[in-house]
C-alpha cells in the first residue's frame, strides 16, 4: 500500500477520536460548563447532524476543487473546529465549534474513499478503503482511551487541545504524502451528481448502509448497562472489554475489505447475515461473561466487516459520476443509521420490554437491510435501474 494511504489513515484517526471520546467526558463537559449530562450528551448528537449536513454540502462546494486541496482544507477545518472546542467558554460556543468540526468528517471519508480507491489497482480497492478507516477504528481503541484518560486528569479542554496536535500532524502528512491529481478536474455540474445519487441502486444502497449500521449502535451505545444490568460485570470492566470491541473492529474491517476485494456482492450479503446472526446470538450469551467477552467481540469484527463492502457498493453503484458525492452521503447514512440505532435501542429500554431484548430488537436491522441488498443485486442483475445509461450499466457488473 502506498504512503498516501497511510496519510489518509492518519488523518481518519483524528477525526474518529474527536467524534467519540466526547463520549468519555459528559460528565466533566458537564460540570464545567454548568449543564446536565444529558445536554452535554446533545453534543455528539449536534456532531452527527454536523456529519449528515456538511458531507452533501462541502461535497458539492469543492467538487471542482483538485481533491488533494479539499483534503487539506477539510483538515484545516478539522483544526479550528477543536481548536474553538478547547477554547469555547459556553455550552453554546462548544456545540458550534462540535458542528463546525463535523463538517469536515462525512466530506474527509467521502473525497478520501474515491483518493484511496485510485492509489491502487483495481482488486484491491475495497482494501485501500478499509485500510483509511482502520484509522478510524484504532482511534476507538486506543485514541478515545486516551483522550478520555487525559480529560479526566487533566480537564476535558486537553483532550481537544491534544486533537488539535493530531489534527496538525495529519495534515503535514498529508500535504507531503498524498499526491496531487494527475490531471485538473473537470468542470462538472453537482445538479447531474445529485441526478446520479438519485438513481434507484445509489439509494438502495444507502439505505443499507442506514439499516446494516443502526443495528451496530442499537446495541454498542448502551453497551455499558447491558455489561452491567444483564451479564453482571463491573463498571470498572467496561473499558478492557471495550478494548476487545475495538480489537474486533480492526480485525472486521481489513477482513471485510480483503473479502469485499474478492467478490463485492457475496462480502455484502455475507457480512451482513452474519452481523444479524451475531446480534441474534448475542442474546443468550449475554448470560454468561465468557460468551459476552466472545459476543462483544464479533460484534466489533462483524459491524466494521461491513463497512468496506458497503461503501464500495454505493461507489460501484455511482459509477464515476458523482462518486465523491455518493461517497459522502454514504457516510452521512452511517451516521444516519448511528442515530436510528440508539433511538431504537432507547425505545425498546424506556417504552419496551426492557433492557434484555435491544439485542433481539437491533438484529432486526440488518436483516431488512439484507434483504434491501439482496433486491438491489436483482434489480440490479435484471438491468432494473432505468436512470441509468445503457453503456453504464453493460460496462460494469456486481
Amino acid at each position: 500500500m502506498p504512503l498516501a494511504l497511510y496519510a489518509l489513515t492518519a488523518g481518519a484517526f483524528g477525526i474518529g477520536v474527536t467524534e467519540f471520546v466526547i463520549m468519555g467526558l459528559l460528565l466533566e463537559v458537564g460540570a464545567d460548563l454548568g449543564v446536565s449530562t444529558s445536554a452535554a450528551g446533545f453534543l455528539i448528537s449536534g456532531y452527527a447532524l454536523g456529519v449528515v449536513v456538511g458531507a452533501p454540502l462541502l461535497t458539492i462546494l469543492t467538487s471542482r476543487w483538485p481533491r488533494k486541496t479539499v483534503l487539506l482544507a477539510l483538515m484545516a477545518i478539522f483544526i479550528v473546529g477543536n481548536l474553538a472546542c478547547a477554547l469555547a467558554p459556553t455550552y453554546g460556543m462548544l456545540m458550534a465549534a462540535r458542528v463546525l468540526t463535523a463538517f469536515a468528517h462525512g466530506t474527509f471519508f467521502g473525497v478520501g474513499s474515491v483518493v484511496a480507491t485510485r492509489l491502487v489497482p483495481a482488486d484491491r480497492k475495497a482494501s485501500a478503503i478499509a485500510l483509511m478507516f482502520t484509522g478510524l477504528t484504532v482511534a476507538t481503541v486506543l485514541g478515545v482511551p486516551f483522550g478520555t484518560w487525559l480529560g479526566q486528569a487533566a480537564g476535558w479542554r486537553a483532550t481537544f487541545w491534544a486533537v488539535t496536535l493530531v489534527g496538525i500532524a495529519a495534515f503535514a502528512v498529508l500535504a507531503l504524502a498524498v499526491p496531487q491529481d494527475g490531471k485538473p478536474p473537470s468542470a462538472g455540474d453537482w445538479r447531474a451528481d445529485v441526478r446520479a445519487l438519485g438513481r434507484r441502486p445509489v439509494l438502495l444502497g444507502l439505505l443499507t448502509t442506514v439499516l446494516g449500521y443502526a443495528g451496530v449502535f442499537a446495541v454498542f451505545t448502551y453497551i455499558a448497562p447491558i455489561l452491567t444490568q444483564i451479564t453482571g460485570f463491573g463498571e470498572a470492566a467496561i473499558s478492557p472489554i471495550l478494548l476487545l470491541f475495538g480489537g474486533g473492529l480492526v480485525v472486521g474491517n481489513l477482513v471485510g475489505g480483503k473479502l469485499a476485494d474478492r467478490a463485492l456482492v457475496p462480502a455484502l450479503l455475507g457480512s451482513l447475515a452474519t452481523l444479524a446472526l451475531v446480534l441474534l446470538a448475542m442474546g443468550p450469551a449475554l448470560n454468561s461473561a465468557w460468551t459476552a467477552l466472545i459476543a462483544v467481540t464479533l460484534l466489533g469484527a462483524t459491524a466494521f466487516a461491513t463497512v468496506p463492502p458497503l461503501q464500495m457498493w454505493v461507489l460501484s453503484k455511482a459509477d464515476g459520476a458523482g462518486e465523491s458525492l455518493a461517497s459522502s452521503f454514504n457516510i452521512a447514512a452511517f451516521n444516519l443509521g448511528n442515530a436510528l440505532g440508539a433511538f431504537a435501542g432507547g425505545l425498546v429500554i424506556d417504552s419496551g420490554p426492557g433492557l434484555g431484548y435491544v439485542t433481539w430488537t437491533a438484529a432486526l436491522f440488518p436483516l431488512i437491510a439484507l434483504g434491501v441488498a439482496v433486491l438491489a443485486v436483482r434489480l440490479d442483475h435484471a438491468g432494473g435501474d432505468p436512470a441509468r445509461p445503457r453503456s453504464a450499466m453493460s460496462g460494469r457488473g456486481a
